[in-house]
């Protein structure tokens, strides 16, 4: 009767413990802009990314830390000057808060979360250097965004709103990421 009720009584508490801590494999698309008054114009570019993520859940709150690979890329001109492309790729680290407030029982839950986004460009790649930008290998963002939560899949709509000016030479340029990820629990 003793095995049966410490038996019993791991079942329980892992079931517990796997409902407070998520983790699984998140891959993401990307559209990069740059905010900037210091060229004539620019234009999105889209971009993959992959990684992990572990999520802590406390009740309607949870926290959130993820680690991966991503790209970005974009174009900048300058009157009579011909584009420049830019990809940028390298590591990525992400911290979230959120709050659950819709939930759906045991299929899921709707979430909102803000947070904070470091990159590290660990490559950079530009097709000419007629506009060239320095770019700074580490970006700063902030974000926000919507998720939704149904049975072990994880969808969330994110914009990253970048704090560090990228360009190196004194010119104004931030970047502005629409992100769309998805992400398998385990």
């Amino acid at each position: 009767m003793k095995k049966f009720f410490l038996i019993t009584l791991l079942c329980i508490s892992a079931n517990s413990f796997a409902q407070l801590i998520q983790f699984g494999p998140i891959v993401s698309s990307n559209i990069t802009s740059i905010l900037t008054d210091d060229y004539s114009s620019d234009s999105s570019g889209t971009s993959m990314g992959f990684g992990g993520f572990a999520r802590v859940n406390l009740l309607m709150l949870y926290g959130q830390a993820e680690f991966g690979y991503a790209q970005s890329k974009f174009t900048v001109s300058e009157t009579g000057i011909a584009n420049t492309d830019y990809k940028l790729s390298g590591t990525e680290a992400t911290i979230i808060v959120g709050f659950k407030i819709v939930p759906l029982g045991k299929l899921g839950n709707v979430r909102i979360f803000g947070g904070y986004n470091w990159k590290n460009y660990s490559n950079i790649d530009v097709n000419n250097n007629l506009n060239y930008i320095d770019i700074v290998k580490n970006n700063n963002s902030v974000l926000g965004g919507v998720g939704v939560d149904l049975w072990k899949f994880t969808l969330d709509y994110r914009y990253l709103a970048g704090v560090t000016d990228i360009d190196a030479s004194g010119l104004k340029a931030k970047t502005a990421v629409s992100n769309i990820s998805l992400g398998f629990k385990f």
